[in-house]
């Protein structure tokens, strides 16, 4: 259990999040198009996994923009939003923001991600959402990066996560 705040007030999480150098936990979420995506479709590939509480919040849309823009520059690497938003809610605020660089996905069909990754947000009026995290993986899916964001409405370390991709 990691200890997080909101608004400064401390909240837990169900778990940690997986240790650079570790194999990131499988999943399988859902795209704004309904069909499941899991980590396997993304073999060969980095990632960067853009974990956040709701596409509906100033910061969670702030860091869906701000990777959005980093990742037309990035080489072999797709950017995966993740939220317990459902998919209708990304679909129509990645249409609304002209966002096309990045995939958003949904974990509304079971709570596996969360889960396995740690950053299910276990008490607090945010119960049931993620924490905002961001994570690096290579092309065997290890981990690179892994950083959960001490307060919910702050930003995640941009530039520590793409010096990560180098």
């Amino acid at each position: 259990m990691a200890t997080i705040t909101l608004g400064g007030n401390p909240i837990h999480t169900n778990g940690e999040l997986p240790r650079v150098g570790s194999a990131a936990p499988a999943f399988t979420l859902t795209g704004s198009d309904l069909k499941d995506v899991s980590l396997a479709d993304f073999a060969g590939q980095k990632l960067v996994l853009n974990i956040f509480p709701s596409i509906d919040t100033s910061v969670c849309a702030a860091s869906v923009r701000r990777f959005n823009q980093e990742a037309a520059a990035l080489q072999n690497t797709k950017v995966l939003n993740v939220s317990r938003d459902l998919p209708f809610a990304h679909k129509r605020f990645c249409a609304a923001e002209g966002i096309d660089q990045v995939l958003s996905l949904a974990e509304y069909k079971n709570h596996n991600f969360g889960n396995a990754y740690g950053v299910a947000i276990a008490d607090s009026a945010f119960a049931g959402l993620l924490a905002r995290a961001v994570l690096v993986l290579n092309e065997q899916g290890q981990v690179l990066h892994s950083e959960l964001v001490p307060e919910i409405g702050q930003e995640p370390d941009y530039a520590a996560a793409l010096r990560a991709l180098k």
